[in-house]
């Protein structure tokens, strides 16, 4: 089959909408989707920055939703018609993906970062004949088609609104994940969430949801509004003493932190920030060595790095579904929409933090 996609073929151009190919139907444990939206994830842009280990020219996206055309045979799961949400991809016979941590699956890498399943690779072209990378992420779903593991395929209500639920298999899972799976955040509990972007703002309205009192740092104003408007209490990145704050609004330090933003600064003012026994989890990829202040890990705190909010997508997507029905995960107000034709129009907002969650629509 033929039809449209970005492609992006060298790390530093732009994304160029084109035909591509798909030869044949999908194998075992695939499901032939047409894609109704993909949220563009910081993931995606970071393979311009990945020093080649991403092979190119690839089409890229990975927070995909739409609807099944076809299957590759009942043992996938789904159905011709089924509405699905996308999420990463795992091999789902190793010992994490066998003990519910598919995020930690031995393939991780290999299978959504690095080209993707090996299978039937070469069927995925340029209208020239030049071979694309196999698969981003299980999909590849900055197209009207996407060709996915029936594994990271995860079925949703087709009463909701298919073409915004894309950002819930990574960006949205990742920050409420976090919160819900990783911390198991409760009526009571702190929470202080460095970064209020897609991943913090989710964390934040979950960590609401739960009961939590939050507090999120950002340096931008409209995002410290935001979060403010989701139930946190903001605080500038840019506060005198910002941990002592932060300690004073928890009454004595923050139960857990959660840093999406990587920055050795704020990492450790989140931990300075944190009570006895506290909890820091990181979801940023750091690229420079992380230096701790001395003492920052007294007293039972610890840290720990979180991959998709400690997720099950077909276990928390329905969750997160349920939250925003009843009105406590609005995650619809974090979302602006984009013809697929204005790809490159939403990686220079995204990036120029002019939106919180881009989403693509073919």
């Amino acid at each position: 089959m033929r039809f449209d996609a970005a492609v992006l073929r060298s790390y530093d151009g732009r994304f160029v909408v084109e035909t591509v190919n798909l030869d044949g139907g999908p194998g075992p444990g695939e499901v032939l989707v047409e894609i109704a939206g993909c949220g563009m994830c910081r993931t995606d842009l970071a393979v311009r920055h990945s020093a080649g280990r991403s092979p190119l020219p690839a089409v890229l996206g990975h927070e995909g939703a739409g609807v099944v055309l076809e299957t590759g045979g009942p043992d996938t799961g789904s159905q011709v018609g089924d509405h699905v949400v996308l999420s990463f991809d795992s091999c789902g016979h190793c010992r994490s993906c066998l003990g519910a941590s598919p995020a930690y699956c031995d393939s991780f890498a290999s299978l959504n970062l690095y080209g993707g399943r090996s299978h039937n690779a070469a069927r995925f072209t340029d209208a020239a004949g030049e071979q694309l990378a196999p698969r981003w992420f299980g999909q590849s779903a900055f197209a009207a088609y996407a060709m996915v593991s029936a594994r990271n395929a995860v079925g949703v209500d087709p009463a909701l609104p298919i073409e915004l639920l894309g950002p819930l298999g990574c960006g949205f899972l990742t920050g409420a994940g976090a919160v819900l799976n990783s911390f198991g955040i409760g009526p009571g509990d702190t929470l202080a969430v460095f970064g209020a972007g897609a991943v913090g703002l989710a964390a934040t309205m979950a960590a609401v949801a739960a009961g939590a009192l939050v507090v999120a740092v950002d340096r931008r104003r409209e995002r410290l509004g935001m979060a403010e408007r989701f139930g946190a209490i903001p605080l500038p990145a840019a506060t005198t003493g910002l941990a002592d704050r932060i300690r004073r609004l928890t009454d004595g330090g923050a139960r857990y932190a959660l840093d999406t933003t990587g920055s050795e600064r704020l990492i450790n003012d989140a931990l300075e920030a944190l009570r006895p026994t506290g909890r820091l989890g990181l979801v940023a990829r750091l690229h420079t060595a992380l230096s701790l202040a001395p003492g920052s890990l007294d007293r039972g705190r610890g840290i720990v790095h979180i991959c998709e909010g400690d997720a099950v997508p077909a276990l928390l997507i329905p969750r997160l579904t349920a939250l925003w029905r009843a009105g406590l995960f609005p995650f619809d107000q974090l979302i602006r929409t984009y013809p697929l034709t204005d790809i490159n129009d939403a990686e220079r907002d995204c990036d120029a933090g002019l939106v919180v969650k881009p989403v693509l629509i073919p």
